[in-house]
């Protein structure tokens, strides 16, 4: 056959390629070979006869990972337009043996952890080299898509093939290149010699061989020695009648006459490490990585149309186009199409390009159908030029007992990976959601970011979850990685928070711990990590410390109500967490700086906080345990070596609570802000009893005689102070919406305080009146009684209420 007159079939391609797809197709239905070899781990050559399966559907990616550290791994990723997995297809397709010839993996991964190693140790001995090792560094990265007149010929430098030959062409974009001299040029070879356009690249890259050496590619030597290996071994069993599909640039190397003793030297020595392989789904959003193959492409999607677009490619993809625009409610008509087509073509014919490509297709897009606006062509961009196509993988593939496990759970809750960003509204109350909740909150544990919670837009209620969901392809590894702790979701996230709450150091670690532990629904985890929560409760004096771990640990206790989870061995601890803060605050709150106090002031509105919960009925907690809180807020805010914004966040704090009544607090901001106090401890006061997003603004809106305080005591505040006190004041007002400013300074405007409220309401101030008006009061209770479905049996006790 005189496809093999000159030895095996050496079908050079560029990865990811679909016009090399279609060309390898073409000789591969011309040359019938016997066996077929591709460039791979042949560690995966029991996993081929998987892609014939029906449930298997490209982008797909073979993942090689090291059995006793699952986080070293590789991918090998395949399209539908890859030459690899079109030449996989034609071999089960017609019966023939196919086989990976590639490096093994054992030794891939086991090189990459030794460049690792030996990365480091050269990083550490380029510190304190200054500028000359930095330019050695980045000499050696070197830079993809460089000129060749830029290149040294040097061998630490990689360079790219493609862009010297795009260069060479006159061209200064490669997949320009590419693109008119294989894509657009009848299918790469389909015709009269299906094998013309492999020996002109053959040509080509022995070329740039003989010019670059290796040109940077020092793994490649001993990749290729393997691949000749493989080739002599398939020559043994099946004669010349052997087809092998590579890069390009290896076809020179495998085509080169050497020993079997030259090329296992080369192989002597290698590091090896236990590895195993799976396929796992990928998307086209991540095929524009380099990775694997050590080829990336940026526009899958577009390579992806070119593929499979049986004739008027541009047409279909203006279609396309016009699909997605009107999906979005965006006015495009079948005349957009055909003038976008048209503008193509023309483009086209003005670059010399034998079709329109992405850059003719993309402008045309732009200025017919966006009219001109980047706005849309983003979206055009990122759904259909990159995509976010997620294959499939069928269940026969090998994976870890962990990986089998979660994807039994993803079925039985109906909860399908997807690439595309998505949000997910769960309600607890039903059992499925409250699954998928545990099932989410339990992958979290284990490092499997699939979902990230969110705030719910719809409710408030503890009943109500919002999640933002996107797999990523990565998220395989990660499954397999955490299968070191647990065959089954339940049981490795069990062992991921028992050996994360031991090896916790904050206090604040282990809360947050114990509140996800209960998220997951992990009853055998939770006795380790309260355990150890107490014993870092005892030992950490710090009230800083216990002050940020008390409110995940009492809103944890919210959690039995809605999920039947027993919460009541959290109550012990968060009660007594509670007490060691009500001793410790006052002295810690005492003689520290503004920063410290800021802190101190969060610290104050977290407890607050927790506590409030923590003394709702049904928490178990001792009834008196708000009573105490207060006592130390009282304590607080007396006392004249705290500070003042923590002083004022006491007093607000209790007036909020109805433990210290409207005049009481007038009496104690009067006290601060007279000409004894200093500007800025005042200013810091005001700060802390009306700012930080306390609802402050409104306080002051709805009570004439705070306010009428605070610009007393404004203007009064001498002119060498005031630029002190200026950035104090400027931070707590401007926090405040803009009606309730605008509504502030109208008041300020008219002299707040001046008057007494009667004269406020003679004056035409809203909202202000000598006495309540009964009248008003009651006439949103029906209003009431309808949003909270009492019905009108409550209308009176409403009225008591709200009088």
């Amino acid at each position: 056959m005189t496809a093999f007159t000159a030895g095996p079939l050496l079908l050079g391609v560029r990865h990811h390629g679909p016009g090399s797809a279609r060309a390898v197709r073409a000789a591969l239905e011309a040359a019938t070979p016997e066996v077929v070899l591709i460039e791979g781990p042949p560690e995966a050559d029991a996993l081929i006869p998987l892609a014939a399966e029906k449930d298997m559907r490209p982008p797909v990616a073979l993942l090689a990972h090291v059995v006793d550290e699952p986080g070293r791994s590789a991918f090998w990723p395949l399209a539908e337009f890859s030459p690899e997995w079109v030449a996989i297809r034609w071999a089960l397709e017609h019966g023939v043996p196919a086989r990976f010839i590639d490096l093994p993996a054992t030794h891939t991964l086991a090189w990459g952890n030794e460049e690792e190693k030996g990365t480091a140790e050269e990083e550490k001995g380029q510190e304190g080299k200054g500028e000359e090792g930095e330019k050695g560094e980045k000499g050696e990265k070197g830079e993809k898509g460089a000129g060749a007149s830029d290149r040294s010929v040097d061998a630490d430098v990689r360079i790219d093939p493609l862009a010297v030959l795009a260069e060479t062409a006159g061209y200064d974009d490669p997949e320009r290149w590419w693109e008119d001299v294989v894509e657009h040029r009848g299918g790469a070879g389909i015709g009269a010699d299906p094998f013309a356009p492999f020996i002109a690249l053959e040509e080509a890259m022995g070329a740039l061989r003989e010019t670059y050496g290796v040109g940077g590619h020092d793994r490649d030597l001993v990749r290729e020695a393997y691949m000749r290996l493989q080739m002599r071994a398939a020559q043994r069993e099946f004669g010349d009648e052997v087809a092998v599909v590579c890069g390009a640039w290896h076809v020179p190397a495998l085509r080169q006459k050497t020993t079997v003793a030259a090329d296992r030297a080369l192989l002597k020595g290698l590091p090896k490490a236990k590895a195993d392989m799976t396929w796992v789904p990928w998307t086209h959003r991540r095929l524009s990585r380099v990775s694997g193959y050590g080829a990336g492409i940026d526009s899958p999607g577009w390579y992806g149309h070119l593929f499979a677009a049986p004739d008027r490619p541009v047409e279909r993809w203006m279609t396309k186009v016009a699909r997605l625009l009107r999906d979005e409610d965006r006015m495009v008509s079948s005349a957009h199409v055909i003038e976008a087509v048209r503008l193509a073509d023309t483009l086209a014919a003005m670059r010399g390009r034998p079709l329109p490509g992405l850059t003719e297709t993309t402008d045309a897009v732009r200025a017919v159908m966006c009219e001109g606006s980047d706005v849309p062509l983003g979206l055009v961009h990122d759904r259909l030029v990159v995509g976010d196509v997620l294959g499939e993988v069928p269940q026969s593939a090998p994976a870890v007992p962990l990986q089998r496990d979660l994807a039994r759970a993803q079925k039985r809750l109906r909860l399908k990976p997807e690439p595309m960003e998505r949000e997910l509204e769960l309600d607890l109350r039903g059992e499925t959601d409250a699954g998928r909740s545990r099932l989410l909150h339990r992958l979290r544990l284990l490092g499997v970011a699939w979902g990230e919670p969110t705030a719910s837009r719809g409710s408030t209620g503890t009943f109500r979850e919002t999640w933002r969901l996107r797999w990523e392809p990565e998220l395989s590894v990660r499954v397999a990685e955490a299968g070191v702790w647990g065959t089954t979701v339940l049981s490795a996230a069990t062992g991921k928070a028992e050996a994360d709450a031991v090896a916790a150091h904050a206090l604040a670690d282990v809360t947050a711990l114990a509140e996800r532990c209960l998220l997951a629904e992990l009853p055998d985890a939770l006795p380790v990590v309260m355990r150890v929560l107490a014993d870092r409760a005892a030992l950490d004096a710090d009230v800083g410390h216990l002050a940020q771990a008390l409110p995940a640990l009492v809103r944890s206790l919210r959690y039995g109500d809605v999920r039947g989870t027993d919460t009541h061995a959290l109550t012990d601890v968060a009660v007594g967490l509670a007490e060691r803060i009500f001793v410790g605050l006052p002295p810690a709150c005492a003689a520290i700086d503004a920063e410290a106090a800021e802190h101190m002031r969060r610290h104050v509105d977290a407890v607050h906080g927790a506590v409030g919960l923590l003394g709702e009925p049904g928490t178990a907690a001792p009834g008196g345990i708000r009573e105490r809180w207060h006592s130390v807020l009282r304590v607080l805010a007396g006392r004249d070596t705290v500070p003042g914004v923590i002083r004022g966040r006491a007093v607000r704090l209790l007036l909020d609570d109805g433990e210290l009544g409207q005049d009481e607090a007038a009496r104690l901001m009067g006290l601060v802000l007279s000409p004894g106090t200093e500007p800025g401890d005042a200013a810091a006061w005001i700060e802390g009893f009306v700012g930080g997003g306390s609802g402050g603004g409104m306080l002051l809106v709805h009570d004439e005689r705070l306010l009428g305080l605070v610009d007393a005591w404004l203007t009064g505040v001498p002119t060498e102070a005031f630029t002190d006190v200026l950035p104090l004041l400027r931070r707590t007002f401007s926090a405040y919406e803009a009606g309730v400013r605008r509504t502030l300074g109208e008041l300020v405007r008219r002299g707040p305080g001046a008057r007494g409220s009667a004269e406020a309401a003679a004056s035409g101030i809203p909202g202000f009146a000598p006495d309540l008006d009964p009248g008003r009061a009651d006439a949103v209770l029906p209003v009431l009684s309808l949003l909270l479905g009492l019905g009108e049996a409550y209308d009176d006790d409403f009225a008591g209420v709200a009088r």
